[in-house]
């Protein structure tokens, strides 16, 4: 006790010599709107009374979770009265301009927070538990006076969790809805259904959990690369799992208690593998393990969707449910007689609209049961449902042409919301599915792109972090991969832009992650990040920078993978961990074969060029390098011959260079580059020559 009292004394002290001035010390994410120091501090013990004028099971709601939190809060006093918490429902005004926004006033006397909103009081309560938490290992908390008012940038504040590939428990489940509440996130898009594994329990139709949730293999690689077959539940090597109704159930009114909404997903047309391998009637050949996508010219496919669909929504009181919409092959549909009957008798123009003519019908029958279409940006193409709202994945362009349309539209880009993507150096990080995203560049999105109108901003509901777990087999992986990245989305979410910094951010994240450790959960250690790739932060100086080059093939680079265009291997930029960095340039289906012209007959030590290889998403290195030099342009001199050496079936990221070093004198420099037998990517970063 006396070691408690002299640790409330040294807070005290600090607290006194600053002169109250502690907003760098609040540490609180995400970062409110207005926070204002004031004098003194308020001491919270266990003599602190709890007055709320919650009512029924919101009033319950709130009891247990303050009662089970470390605000250890279960006497229940008078409002105003000293040495109290209040919780306030009071009037709508302009300093609430939403439901989730609420006051938090700290005095040396008593702790209030008010809102309009159960929801408002339950965000307060989040802030006021942050600042109590950094009183850890206190029995008394010394809590600085302060003023909060604080409200959401956005009312869609998401995290997707993928558990098709791999299988996670409800109790998982509920330790991310934990923090999730703790850090303001308030839409969980649970993504329950995939060619991977069916995983929530649908009573009319017992195959989907009986055989379609289980497979052979501990691992979605080993399955993927040994056939993709399923398994019954009885199989002694069966891995896998499913949801009963009873689990959705409990994690939805879990997830209510915290004020989080969960969206199910359940995939349609395309992904739909498991569910056809054991109704293949439901597919265009009839027959398991042949086709991904439903048939949608058979009646019965809709009957099965519909029926799935009325019991997934007896379990989930969302507005939203999901029905994925991407990837769809389409493939099985041009040869469908089916397929091709339901094009004619619909007057459809093509694959595309059969698959809006599907989404239509699907949101109408939505519609009639009281729900709206959350679709991924593929829902776009034949023709958008009339009330649907778009997931954007495939960068900002789905939600763009959805808002300037009307539509509503979550903001989820891959290139800063997927957290599949490594965090660090590769060579340092578990593995990934490729790319490179660390904590800075999820905290540096902003959701509403400027090309829209002041309008059609306003339709851009917010954003959403996805983890995708095809390379993510254990919770402790997927907890490495989520935090502290969500913790970035989340302030991208809740926080006004011209009141985020990075570096306050981050040195709020470094605090948070050892809050996160002592709570059991597993984060990526902050404190060891080595950042980007050493090569790709200051540009280089060579003999080519600015020079002309000429693309010898007609065919060149791929156009989402410029690098901005044919200058780009000549402008003194190295890429970096990831091709996504719009650094590297993309070949794929020719070869790389370009000239440069030094402009000058002159003296060459070393000429080379960086390849990556990651073979998830189809990348490898060229099959071999040819450098050639020339003083006419015309007559080339071979100088090396560089046959690649990583093997093909190399899983990790890796770099090479492929160069050659000597003495020479040239004017032109001609470098090839001839690709894989895999038919993949190449992915060059700049053509160095010194």
């Amino acid at each position: 006790m006396k070691r408690n009292r002299t640790n409330i004394l040294i807070l005290l002290i600090v607290f006194l010599c600053s002169g109250g001035k502690l907003a760098a010390q609040l540490h609180i994410t995400p970062k409110p709107l207005v926070e204002e120091l004031q004098k003194g501090t308020f001491i919270l013990n266990k003599k602190t009374v709890l007055y709320t004028n919650l009512k029924d099971e919101e009033r319950n709601n709130m009891l247990n979770f303050l009662k089970e939190s470390p605000l250890k809060l279960s006497k229940i006093g008078k409002s105003g009265k000293k040495n109290s918490v209040n919780l306030l429902l009071v009037e709508k005004t302009a300093d609430y301009p939403s439901a989730e926004s609420y006051q938090l006033s700290i005095t040396p006397k008593q702790i209030t927070i008010s809102a309009t909103d159960g929801a408002g009081l339950f965000y307060g309560v989040q802030s006021l538990l942050q600042l109590v938490n950094q009183n850890e290992g206190l029995k008394t908390k010394v809590l600085p006076a302060v003023l909060i008012k604080d409200t959401p940038r956005f009312s869609y504040r998401g995290l997707h969790l993928d558990v098709s590939r791999h299988f996670f428990t409800k109790n998982f489940i509920k330790m991310q809805l934990d923090m999730m509440a703790y850090y303001k996130l308030n839409r969980f898009h649970w993504h329950l259904t995939d060619g991977a594994g069916w995983r929530i329990e649908i009573k009319k139709y017992p195959l989907l959990t009986d055989s379609a949730a289980w497979r052979p293999y501990k691992t979605w690689k080993e399955w993927h690369r040994n056939g993709r077959k399923y398994c019954t539940i009885n199989n002694p090597k069966a891995e896998g799992g499913y949801y009963t109704q009873e689990d959705i159930k409990e994690v939805v009114a879990y997830a209510q208690s915290r004020f989080i909404t969960v969206i199910p997903e359940i995939e349609m047309p395309g992904h739909s593998e498991e569910v056809l391998a054991v109704y293949p009637e439901l597919s265009c050949s009839g027959k398991p393990y042949v086709d991904s996508d439903f048939c949608i010219g058979n009646d019965s496919t809709f009957t099965f969707l519909e029926n799935v669909l009325t019991e997934v929504m007896a379990l989930f009181p969302s507005k939203y449910i999901h029905i994925g919409g991407d990837e769809a092959s389409k493939k099985g549909w041009k040869t469908c007689t089916k397929c091709q009957a339901r094009m004619t008798n619909e007057n459809l123009k093509n694959v595309d609209e059969l698959q809006s003519y599907m989404i239509h019908r699907i949101e109408k029958f939505l519609n009639a049961n009281g729900r709206k279409l959350l679709g991924w940006d593929e829902i776009l193409q034949g023709g958008l449902a009339p009330d649907a709202t778009v997931m954007s994945w495939r960068g900002e362009q789905g939600g763009i042409a959805a808002a300037k349309a009307g539509h509503q539209a979550i903001m989820t880009p891959g290139e800063f919301c997927y957290f599949d993507a490594f965090q660090d150096d590769p060579s340092t990080q578990p593995e990934a599915i490729g790319g490179f995203l660390p904590l800075q560049k999820v905290y540096s999105y902003n959701p509403v792109p400027d090309s829209l109108t002041v309008d059609q901003k306003k339709l851009i509901l917010g954003v959403q972090a996805n983890l995708w777990t095809e390379y993510v087999p254990t919770p402790e992986h997927a907890e490495y991969m989520i935090y502290p990245r969500l913790l970035a989305l989340a302030e991208v979410a809740w926080t006004a832009p011209e009141l985020k910094s990075y570096l306050d951010f981050h040195a709020r994240a470094l605090k948070a992650v050892n809050f996160l450790e002592s709570r059991g959960y597993h984060p990526f250690q902050l404190k060891n990040e080595v950042g980007e790739r050493p090569v790709s932060l200051h540009k280089v100086n060579h003999l080519a920078v600015g020079k002309k080059i000429t693309y010898n093939s007609k065919k060149k680079y791929y156009y989402n993978y410029t690098a901005g265009g044919d200058s780009a291997l000549v402008d003194g930029f190295r890429g970096g961990w990831s091709y996504g960095d719009h650094r590297w340039q993309g070949i794929i289906g020719t070869d790389l074969d370009v000239t440069i012209d030094l402009g000058a007959s002159m003296p060459i030590h070393s000429i080379g060029a960086d390849f990556m290889q990651l073979i998830g998403p189809g990348v490898w290195m060229p099959h071999d390098v040819e450098i050639r030099i020339s003083e006419d342009g015309v007559n080339f001199t071979s100088l090396r011959k560089i046959e690649n050496e990583l093997p093909e079936d190399y899983e990790r990221l890796a770099f090479r260079e492929f160069g050659w070093q000597g003495e020479q004198t040239a004017r032109y420099i001609q470098y090839i580059a001839r690709p894989n037998s895999k038919g993949g990517f190449m992915f060059v970063d700049e053509i160095v020559v010194k």
